[in-house]
């Protein structure tokens, strides 16, 4: 079973991030990934089990093993299968290191969103 990682193009922040990191793993050979556009295939989300809104909100990733995860744990999966970036994902698992991320990370993307939506995005 391919990851499929779950974003939102409408946000241009999240669409380019999503583009870079679609571009390092394949530059890495990493193909065995569906790449989920929920602005244009909103109905997918269905398979997150989570409401489209929050899918919007935060990046999905549901691993090769039917695993999902959210926020900055699904960044640290991707980072995990791309080689110049494992360096990151340990980082980011360390115990103070981590909390802080993901704190930083839950903060950014609800102001992300909130700026999106006043938008129109």
């Amino acid at each position: 079973m391919p990851t499929k990682v779950y974003y939102n193009s409408a946000c241009p922040v999240c669409n380019a991030g999503i583009k870079d990191q679609r571009q390092r793993m394949e530059q890495c050979g990493i193909k065995d990934v569906d790449w989920v556009d929920v602005h244009n295939s909103p109905g997918t989300v269905s398979e997150t089990g989570n409401p489209l809104e929050q899918v919007r909100e935060r990046l999905h990733v549901k691993d090769n093993s039917g695993r999902l995860r959210i926020g900055i744990d699904a960044f640290i999966y991707l980072w995990q299968q791309t080689p110049n970036q494992r360096w990151l994902a340990n980082l980011l698992q360390l115990p103070v290191i981590g909390s802080l991320a993901r704190l930083a990370y839950n903060g950014f993307a609800l102001l992300l969103y909130r700026w999106n939506r006043a938008l129109k995005h």
